[in-house]
């Protein structure tokens, strides 16, 4: 035998593996931990991130086509949209069911656009004829034939006259249209005795320079017949008569006048005469004589009690008078 020293034993390789394996598990298993706390710094963040994106809808909820349709997901935001700041206003609370539709605001024209416009309302007859019959028989010319310079006009059975229901509607009327800016012109205000004539009630329009006119009457029919009717004039060339250029305005208006009267006072056309609420005379001398347009309106029977007790009351009489109102206003700002 020799003389060296012997050498230690040598370990096993599986040995210094599990060895590596164990002190490494710890260490990274720790430093998962760091990193979820330092990148998720709270549970909701995971939550919100893991939901789905939505999209705003578009104001009124459709496309530029008109159809509505649904976000397309690859169009979706990566980042929540952003919601509109909240109004100044606080919405219309609804109304309760059952109430009724607010009147319109007024137009315009109802609320001034009549300024610069002249109109020309005349009363049918006088309270005061009665006691002037001599002068209002006498004959005027009309154009086409001579008649009586004005008459008495109708009443109802218990006594209300045509003149004094068509000189307290053509107040009424007034009263509306110098609200809406205009300048109302009466033929007679129940400042004369009697008339006047019916030549002169068809000068007035000319004299006051006036856009339009209307003679306000009540008829007197058979008492069977009721409801309104407006009159319009015939294409009259004759003596001092010459309607050629006021015919097409004037049926015009006669057109507003008779809509807007039905459609304020609920009157139904005259079913005792004219057609349809219209009709068209050659006869008359305050229309054959007028250079501006004019019609004439029946605003009911007075022989008729249905149409009386209509037209004896203050609140249709008021309803009337709107109706009038209403188609001026009409005829002027829609020239």
């Amino acid at each position: 035998m020799t003389g060296t020293a012997p050498r230690p034993p040598r370990r096993s390789t599986l040995l210094r593996v599990t060895t590596v394996v164990a002190a490494a598990v710890p260490l990274c298993t720790a430093g998962w931990f760091g990193w979820q706390a330092l990148d998720h710094p709270d549970p909701a963040g995971a939550t919100a991130a893991s939901a789905p994106p939505t999209t705003a809808a578009s104001p009124g909820g459709t496309g530029t086509d008109g159809a509505t349709g649904t976000a397309d997901p690859a169009a979706a935001p990566l980042t929540p949209p952003v919601a509109p700041p909240p109004s100044s206003e606080a919405p219309a609370p609804e109304p309760p069911a059952g109430t009724p539709p607010q009147a319109p605001t007024p137009t315009p024209a109802a609320a001034g656009g009549l300024a610069g416009r002249t109109v020309v309302l005349d009363p049918g007859h006088n309270p005061g004829n009665v006691a002037h019959t001599a002068e209002i028989n006498r004959q005027v010319d009309i154009g086409n034939a001579r008649k009586e310079c004005d008459t008495t006009g109708t009443e109802t059975n218990a006594g209300y006259s045509e003149a004094e229901y068509t000189l307290d509607v053509s107040r009424r009327a007034r009263a509306i249209l110098t609200a809406r800016g205009a300048k109302v012109v009466l033929v007679q205000d129940g400042d004369r005795p009697w008339g006047p004539c019916i030549d002169e009630r068809a000068r007035a329009g000319a004299d006051a320079h006036a856009d339009a006119a209307v003679s306000v009457h009540g008829d007197g029919g058979p008492a069977s017949g009721s409801g309104f009717h407006v009159i319009m004039p015939a294409r009259v060339t004759a003596g001092k008569a010459d309607t050629s250029a006021i015919v097409e305005p004037s049926h015009r208006l006669g057109l507003l006048l008779r809509d807007r009267f039905h459609t304020a006072t609920g009157e139904p056309y005259a079913d005792y005469i004219a057609e349809q609420g219209l009709d068209t005379r050659s006869d008359l001398g305050g229309l054959n004589l007028s250079t501006v347009p004019k019609v004439f309106i029946e605003c009911g029977n007075m022989r008729n009690s249905t149409d009386a007790k209509r037209m004896t009351d203050p609140q249709w009489r008021q309803q009337a008078a709107q109706g009038i109102a209403d188609a001026l206003t009409a005829f002027l700002t829609t020239q």
